[in-house]
């Protein structure tokens, strides 16, 4: 079943505040299951995954995914990549920015380069979080094309995941479309007029490898 429900006038005060919203209308069944598990997409998914974690109880981890820029509008995702290697692509921004195979072999690059960057900075040599016959719940901070959710959702599922749920703070009218592999979505705020993710906030600061650190350690020995 996937759920969408939409307030026209919200703002988000922060992450936090946002990862509270959507605590509350998580599924009541997703609470205290030892089969459930909440992955964040960082960075900005790890500040509203952390209140998520902690109202259902449930393991807290980062999934990687990275964007891939174009090379010269790199908040435009031409796709995303993940940690497997796969890749998605928007076809419909590399017909618009005419990227040419050559560039964008060079953002894919350098998207999988920055990827295994953080890898070694957030994970610290931790194993890869096991989510065979799992509950996921997939955490990002908003979604504008899906590229980056849609590959980690793909990702997750080749990976035996049992059940998937998408749950971010905001995205465009018709985001519960967006991710037909997904079990169910949930974002309570899809304004008409949106614009983009940090619009849904009040505070958007970006995130630090160093706060991501910090959120997952609180969760390390749970």
């Amino acid at each position: 079943m996937v759920i969408s429900r939409r307030f026209s006038t919200r703002r988000y005060r922060d992450r936090a505040h946002a990862g509270r919203v959507l605590a509350e209308r998580l599924s009541s069944d997703l609470r205290g299951r030892d089969d459930t598990i909440v992955l964040a997409l960082p960075r900005g998914g790890v500040d509203v995954a952390a209140p998520i974690a902690e109202d259902l109880r449930a393991p807290l981890d980062v999934y990687l995914v990275h964007k891939i820029g174009v090379p010269w509008e790199p908040e435009v995702a031409a796709g995303a990549i993940g940690a497997d290697d796969s890749v998605v692509m928007n076809d419909d921004v590399l017909r618009a920015t005419g990227l040419t195979p050559a560039r964008l072999a060079e953002a894919v690059d350098a998207a999988r380069t920055e990827l295994r960057r953080r890898d070694a900075a957030y994970r610290d040599r931790r194993p890869q979080p096991v989510v065979a016959g799992r509950t996921v719940v997939l955490v990002d901070d908003g979604v504008a094309t899906g590229a980056t959710m849609n590959v980690a959702v793909r990702a997750l599922r080749s990976r035996g995941a049992g059940r998937i749920v998408v749950a971010v703070p905001a995205g465009p009218v018709g985001t519960a479309d967006m991710f037909p592999e997904a079990d169910s979505v949930v974002c309570p705020y899809t304004p008409e007029d949106f614009i983009g993710v940090g619009g849904a906030y009040d505070d958007f600061a970006q995130l630090t490898d160093a706060r991501v650190r910090s959120v997952l350690d609180q969760f390390t020995d749970r």
